[in-house]
């Protein structure tokens, strides 16, 4: 068997791994607190927010499979476990359940933060040629963005 030889050299697939590695972290706890508001939201809004939410926990569902078989793809360990993502998120948890109004400012700021980390990713991947990887990171871009866009629209 040979290594892996896409085009790209290994400092470069390791530093976009990396990045990836944040990416899927950010996605997968937005991914948990975004279904934690789904099961648990109350209000004046609950049936908008609970289909709202539902929407946006499967798509991010759909969201960390692709993330993490790209970072295969560049022939490194996709992380799995909770500890892992809680070292490498920068999404803020909340451990209590929240009013229906902030659960969507958490999500907003969710979002946000995943857009952050995703333009980050995307730059690694141009100066390197990766497009794939830059594709990738540049539909998860437009997702959150239009999702806090929606996000916020529910708060006017």
């Amino acid at each position: 068997m040979t290594g892996i030889d896409i085009g790209i050299d290994q400092k470069d697939r390791l530093e976009i791994a990396e990045g990836l590695k944040h990416l899927l972290a950010d996605s997968y706890t937005l991914y948990l607190q975004t279904h934690f508001f789904h099961w648990n939201v109350t209000g004046l809004q609950f049936r908008e927010l609970h289909l709202m939410f539902e929407e946006q926990y499967t798509e991010l569902a759909t969201a960390v499979d692709d993330i993490a078989e790209r970072i295969r793809t560049l022939d490194v360990v996709a992380p799995g476990t909770y500890k892992a993502f809680a070292q490498l998120s920068s999404i803020e948890e909340v451990d209590e359940v929240p009013s229906a109004e902030h659960m969507v400012d958490y999500l907003t700021k969710g979002h946000e933060q995943v857009v952050r980390t995703a333009r980050q990713v995307l730059s690694k991947a141009q100066g390197a040629d990766d497009e794939s990887t830059a594709a990738l990171v540049s539909d998860r871009m437009r997702v959150h963005e239009k999702t806090a866009w929606m996000l916020r629209a529910t708060r006017k």
